[in-house]
């Protein structure tokens, strides 16, 4: 017998939706009962995050999966990169988090990894899952139903994370942290409780409700509280992480929001200075800030399609020590090739230590030579425009040199964008960058024009 839901809570790279109208206990049991059957899995990891509605659907979950005859390793409150590690480190089958990430606290969802983390995906896995479900195909109830055990991960993890730098040469940073009311909250005051620098704390308690402001600090208004702090404490360094703390996102000392490709620049001259002549992976939107600061510290710089699946993929092929996106997901070859978000803050504050340079003064040269749009996302009426709009953008910069790894992008000597298509909606995502402010609030506004015709 199938079951009633809404399809659209299927995502690429997750189940994502608004609780309990679009996703519930009882599709959550269903995916719990799905994802086993599809990984033939015997031992799996389940973790959650604070949403209110997260114990009852990991609850939920479990049910599911044990159905299914599955062992689950129920690792509690914890975000979402000690998920991954839980999975590898432990050598499970496959793992889960129950968690909407970033968005608001009325959502809430299913992040789904295989073996060593690698993640599921809508062409491998998810939709394979959302079929069963839909079809009324699930196998039937194992004859023995599998046990729940509890595990306690925490110190385990917090060491691994502090392995990726040399704790005594960070110096005494005064550093402003922003948990969101996340599960940033969880593992932050254990690394900096091991760290010479001073903390001043925002949103600690760890709350679904986020009463200060929601853990998505893309949002601007979701940055004003560390933006004032760290300006106000004459801070060194913002460090802010989103709801299921697999991102963290950085504030110099004015005060300034740091882009994730300048973070993911600065982050592959930490890894070049380690390992020298070093694989980096970066996503095709970045600033060609991450392409010359490679090459320029003699690493090899690779340009990869957006989305962790394919980065995950490209890292195991190539032996990556390191890749980034621009949306603040950093992965690393020493942490099963999975993103993480705390050890990009570790990493920050010792090369910040190492070269005796403030974050803003780390970044100087790169904003003096680099001009970028960040992302600009223009919703269209229907989905039917996508294409016609590709064609009229890829028709009017012909003579640049295109192509199509991911949307369109096209290349000129002095400025460069991507122009792609969101996966579940009528949404184009425009990232340009140019060697002149000038000239890229010019081209922005000529590509916008067009995307906007």
């Amino acid at each position: 017998m199938s079951l009633p839901f809404d399809s659209d809570v299927f995502k690429a790279y997750d189940v994502r939706g608004v609780y309990p109208r679009q996703i519930n206990e009882d599709l959550a049991r269903a995916i719990g009962r799905g994802f086993v059957s599809y990984l033939k899995a015997e031992r799996i990891a389940v973790g959650r995050d604070m949403r209110l509605s997260s114990p009852s659907l990991a609850s939920a979950f479990i049910d599911g999966a044990t159905m299914q005859g599955a062992t689950v390793v129920d690792y509690g409150m914890i975000p979402t990169d000690m998920m991954y590690f839980a999975v590898a480190h432990d050598k499970h089958d496959g793992g889960v988090e129950i968690t909407a990430s970033h968005n608001p606290g009325e959502y809430n969802g299913i992040k789904m990894v295989r073996k060593e983390a690698f993640p599921l995906s809508g062409d491998e896995g998810i939709s394979d899952i959302r079929h069963a479900i839909a079809s009324g195909t699930l196998p039937p109830p194992a004859a023995r139903r599998g046990s729940v055990e509890a595990r306690d991960l925490v110190d385990d993890y917090v060491r691994h994370v502090l392995s990726f730098i040399e704790p005594g040469a960070v110096r005494p940073f005064n550093v402003v942290l922003d948990a969101g009311s996340g599960m940033g909250a969880l593992v932050a005051p254990k690394l900096f409780n091991r760290l010479p620098c001073r903390t001043t704390r925002l949103c600690f308690e760890i709350d679904g409700r986020f009463p200060n402001h929601e853990a998505n600090p893309l949002i601007e208004e979701n940055r004003r509280d560390i933006v004032e702090r760290v300006v106000a404490e004459k801070a060194d360094i913002g460090i802010a992480w989103d709801g299921d703390a697999d991102r963290c996102f950085f504030i110099d000392g004015s005060g300034e929001f740091i882009s994730g490709d300048f973070i993911t620049a600065l982050l592959a001259e930490a890894f070049l200075r380690k390992f020298p002549g070093a694989t980096i992976i970066y996503d095709l939107r970045a600033s060609h800030a991450v392409r010359d600061v490679v090459e320029r510290h003699g690493g090899t710089s690779l340009m990869n399609r957006v989305g962790h699946a394919f980065f995950k993929r490209r890292m195991r092929e190539t032996n990556a020590i390191f890749g980034g996106e621009v949306t603040g997901h950093y992965y690393f070859r020493d942490n099963f090739f999975a993103d993480n978000g705390f050890i990009p803050a570790l990493l920050i504050l010792e090369l910040m230590s190492v070269k005796g340079l403030s974050l803003r003064d780390l970044l100087e040269p790169l904003r003096r030579r680099y001009f970028i749009s960040g992302e600009i996302n223009t919703k269209l009426s229907s989905m039917d425009l996508v294409p016609a709009r590709l064609a009229a953008i890829a028709a009017r910069y012909a003579d640049g040199h295109q192509y199509e790894l991911d949307g369109l992008s096209v290349e000129y000597v002095d400025w460069h964008f991507n122009v792609r298509p969101s996966n579940t909606e009528p949404l184009l995502r425009l990232n340009l960058e140019a060697k002149t402010p000038a000239m890229m609030a010019h081209k922005r506004d000529e590509v916008l024009a067009l995307i906007r015709s």
